[in-house]
């Protein structure tokens, strides 16, 4: 099954990075939304999570916020 991955950063946020460098070495592909440039996706950000801060990680409909890899794991292999 192919998982759903959104990441919603910005360009400056460290564990956005870090997110983003995980999916890659682990050959999840994902959609990354910079919310520093899109208002748009910000405000969906924030409606999904409630959070103003990133990332802002949906893993097939569940929200992750942080740099969380033990729960992308458990999450990705389900």
């Amino acid at each position: 099954m192919q998982n759903k991955v959104l990441v919603y950063s910005t360009t400056s946020c460290p564990y956005c990075h870090m997110a983003k460098d995980y999916f890659k070495k682990k050959g999840v592909e994902f959609t990354d939304f910079d919310v520093g440039a899109d208002q748009n996706k910000a405000q969906e950000m924030i409606q999904k999570s409630g959070q103003m801060g990133v990332p802002v990680i949906d893993i097939n409909g569940q929200i992750v916020i942080g740099f969380r890899p033990d729960v992308f794991e458990q999450l990705l292999s389900k």
